[in-house]
């Protein structure tokens, strides 16, 4: 048999041969579904801390409405306290990550005018936050932010929405206080 004919009946019988095909295909399709199945996971659990973030600003907001928490009683530790209490369920102890700001405004035109500022760095500047509550009847909002990290590293880069690996949540009440005792 002549050497170029041997070798085009190898190269026949290489292209027909279908062993290890299911594994090539199996190879070009588990790094696309394994990317989706890590992006709706890490999606899920970021809306669920979401979804606590929430929570947890709404029913601080009602204690503060309804003179449950006064203002003449709440500072920036016990508020920090009472959030942290709130989300403990699906964040560190200690809340790493948690910014807080509750002010009281003249009107709500004045709170709608509130902007969140971001640093040269991208991450959001907290240097005029504060925790000053209103006395009954007053006009107050309460931000929350929290620094979630991403968890899956694959995803870092496309899922975070401030530097260092983070997606910023965020939650916000505006409210009247009830007319109660201080």
């Amino acid at each position: 048999m002549p050497q170029g004919r041997n070798r085009d009946s190898r190269l026949v019988r290489f292209v027909r041969d279908e062993n290890g095909a299911i594994a090539i295909e199996f190879v070009a399709l588990a790094l696309p579904f394994s990317m989706l199945v890590f992006a709706i996971l890490e999606s899920s659990v970021s809306f669920a801390g979401q979804q606590v973030l929430v929570n947890a600003a709404d029913n601080i907001a009602r204690q503060f409405r309804t003179g449950q928490i006064k203002s003449s009683e709440t500072n920036e530790v016990k508020l920090r306290t009472m959030v942290c209490d709130e989300l403990k369920i699906i964040v560190a102890a200690g809340c790493p990550g948690l910014e807080i700001d509750l002010r009281q405004f003249a009107t709500f035109e004045d709170a709608a005018k509130l902007r969140i500022k971001y640093t040269a760095g991208g991450d959001i500047d907290t240097s005029d936050f504060k925790v000053d509550p209103g006395p009954s009847l007053s006009k107050n909002t309460l931000r929350l932010f929290y620094r979630w990290p991403v968890m899956t590293d694959v995803m870092r880069k496309s899922m975070s929405n401030i530097g260092s690996g983070y997606t910023l949540q965020f939650a916000t009440v505006t409210w009247q206080n009830e007319p109660f005792d201080d």
